[in-house]
């Protein structure tokens, strides 16, 4: 008779299992416990919160990255990106705190996983993941702009793929940005109204702009797709 020895891990695996589960339980208590607090997520409270700082935008850039690990909606800090630093601005850090929280997600995602799961096990996720693996930095820019997941979902599911870290973060950036702008556009917007100021009217428009944008270019991207080359 014989017997199946399994291979003992040894202690950097060790060390390298319980960083993943310490990480994977770290997310998952936060995000818990965001949602027992969901009523401090209120833009104006944020606002409030970090407006008079001088490093405002650090602290919004960091609480970008925790609120896309731990699955805020990627509009809250739009909008409060809007209400805090206006509407150029706004869209500066916004844009930069939605791609470093993305870039975040996915490193997570990446380490967490450890080549434990393989994207086209997954039933329905498995295919949309290789195609976007196979598709690099452009596929990741369609996938953005048509939203058939949330934001930190989709952070997570692409690091399980083998996508470059380069390709993911430009393909983020173009994707996530017509909506960022929407966002912060509005945001902006309501803060002008809400101080009794003029002029809010161009950032609504610039807003609804950004917001057809998101609308229509995946509609245009599947329309070449369809559409017989000679």
């Amino acid at each position: 008779m014989t017997l199946s020895c399994q291979p003992r891990l040894t202690p950097l695996a060790r060390l390298r299992l319980a960083g993943r589960v310490f990480v994977l339980a770290l997310v998952a208590a936060g995000a818990a416990a965001l949602w027992f607090e969901r009523g401090a997520l209120e833009p104006a409270a944020i606002t409030a919160a970090i407006a008079h700082y001088p490093a405002a935008p650090l602290i919004f850039l960091a609480l970008h990255v925790i609120a896309s690990l731990l699955f805020v909606p990627r509009t809250m800090m739009g909008l409060v990106a809007g209400l805090v630093f206006g509407l150029w601005w706004g869209v500066v850090w916004a844009a930069l705190g939605s791609v470093l929280g993305a870039v975040a997600g996915f490193l997570v995602a990446r380490y967490v996983n450890g080549g434990v799961i393989e994207p086209e096990t997954l039933p329905r996720l498995g295919p949309m993941l290789q195609r976007a693996e196979a598709g690099g930095w452009r596929a990741v820019t369609v996938l953005r702009l048509i939203p058939v997941i949330p934001h930190s979902l989709t952070n997570y599911a692409l690091g399980l793929t083998q996508l470059s870290l380069g390709g993911y973060t430009v393909g983020s950036l173009l994707g996530q940005l017509p909506m960022t702008i929407a966002y912060v556009s509005f945001g902006a917007a309501g803060g002008r109204i809400g101080s009794g100021g003029e002029n809010w009217l161009a950032p609504v428009l610039i807003g609804m702009v950004a917001l057809g944008a998101s609308i229509l270019l995946p509609r245009l991207h599947k329309k070449h797709l369809t559409t017989p080359q000679n």
